[in-house]
């Protein structure tokens, strides 16, 4: 999820901010160095967005098993800003979390680049392989055999809404019956988001951002933007295409507040119910609930998306860079294992990667009250059964985010015409992959 943009270095100037990086990381890195005055050991854990670990109060768990153990969340809003200091950090060994998140769209580049700067979890204690996904294992596994992450989420899709909204737009708001409406069609979904727009309630937009609708329908492609055998395949992608044709009829309809995720802008699109849909990938949950607060407790609803896909997910690596290996190691496999997930998913609804506690899932009172009683567990348990198997390539997050973030915003926010949009994401990609 959520990667960054100014790509455009020459290798001298990366060399040179990453020098600097890599000193003043080692110049402020006191505070991770796993020291405490009282003697405990201090164990720093890397992550982005909200994650859900320390929200399900999981570290506070820890801690009271482990009382000589102190854990510290060094959180970034978003990825395109975590990952590349994550790299830095790893480049240099200076200043490295004990435990480092990982998004989906980055594991390839960590296993193909990175793997030898991780220890390998699939030969620490305890840690069950079958328990996981076999396809999300493999993800973080190396030709070799070594294991550099631990599965934490999957991001089976649906879609979010506002129920208040779309009844003052009068549109249906029962779940069951929109999904009807557009199943099987995401241009069915933008036909609904034409009709929202002709009664809109004032200063709403039916999305939050065409990127977003970019995301979802992008999330159930089989082909993305690299084959089989690592060739970038993003021009002729049918799975691009399709997800870039959806995103311009939004961006071009006047159906989107133009907001840029995990900007603090679209935080308050959030809290100002400033949008009546969003791409909702179980992950985004938490993320609603967090953002929109209190006054969104029951105006918020959620239905099957058009089509089945992931869009998101994470991994916990231990870099061998870290003061605390052992300890480390020992916190990524207790806090990955299928019962730490299952409370991950009762406060939040982050979808767990271990299919075990599939059957037993159960949201938080709270959670369910806040999206008006939905089937959460239902809903995301049948998209994650019928996710389309998909390749990653070792760009794929730049690339992706070079199109969202720069076609589509100029598109959206500029005014520039798709074919515009799609030469700056195009010159931007090239860039990107040094071509």
């Amino acid at each position: 999820m959520h990667t960054s943009s100014g790509r455009s270095r020459r290798v001298v100037t990366y060399a040179a901010v990453t020098a600097l990086a890599a000193s003043l990381l080692a110049a402020c890195s006191s505070d991770d160095d796993g020291s405490a005055g009282d003697g405990k050991i201090t164990l720093n854990v890397g992550t982005f967005g909200v994650l859900g670990l320390k929200q399900a109060g999981l570290y506070e768990e820890y801690e009271k098993a482990h009382p000589d153990i102190r854990i510290k969340e060094n959180v970034i809003e978003r990825n395109d800003a975590y990952y590349p200091k994550l790299l830095t950090q790893l480049q240099s060994g200076a200043g490295v979390n004990d435990v480092a998140a990982i998004e989906v769209s980055n594991i390839t580049e960590i296993v193909q680049t990175q793997g030898a700067k991780f220890e390998d979890l699939g030969k620490a204690e305890g840690v069950e392989k079958s328990a996981y996904l076999d396809w999300k294992w493999k993800q973080a596994t190396t030709e070799d055999g070594k294991t550099v992450g631990l599965g934490v989420d999957i991001g089976p899709t649906a879609l979010c809404y506002r129920k208040d909204l779309f009844e003052k737009a009068d549109l249906p708001t029962d779940r069951e019956q929109l999904a009807k409406e557009w199943a099987g069609d995401w241009d069915k979904y933008v036909a609904l988001g034409e009709k929202y727009m002709k009664k809109a309630p004032k200063g709403t937009k039916f999305v939050d951002s065409a990127s977003s609708v970019y995301n979802a329908v992008f999330a159930g492609a089989t082909e993305r933007y690299y084959d089989e055998n690592g060739e970038e395949i993003y021009e002729k992608s049918q799975g691009r295409k399709d997800a870039w044709d959806a995103a311009m009829k939004v961006a071009r309809g006047g159906m989107s507040a133009k907001l840029k995720q995990f900007d603090p802008t679209w935080d308050q699109g959030f809290a100002n119910a400033r949008f009546a849909t969003v791409a909702c990938p179980a992950w985004m949950a938490g993320y609603i609930q967090e953002k929109t607060g209190p006054g969104g407790k029951g105006k918020w609803d959620m239905a099957k998306a058009p089509t089945d896909g992931n869009w998101g997910g994470a991994f916990l690596g231990v870099p061998s860079a870290g003061k605390h290996k052992k300890e480390a190691t020992e916190l990524a496999v207790w806090l990955t294992r299928p019962e730490q997930l299952a409370k991950i998913f009762a406060k939040q609804a982050s979808f767990p990667s271990t299919p075990s506690v599939y059957d037993e899932l159960k949201p938080s009172a709270a959670t369910k009250a806040y999206f008006s009683d939905a089937p959460i567990t239902r809903i995301y348990a049948g998209v994650a059964k019928n996710i389309p198997s998909a390749v990653y390539g070792v760009k794929d997050a730049q690339i992706g985010q070079s199109i969202t973030d720069i076609g589509v915003l100029q598109v959206e926010q500029q005014g520039k015409s798709p074919e515009e949009g799609w030469e700056a994401a195009q010159k931007e990609i090239k860039d990107v992959l040094g071509q």
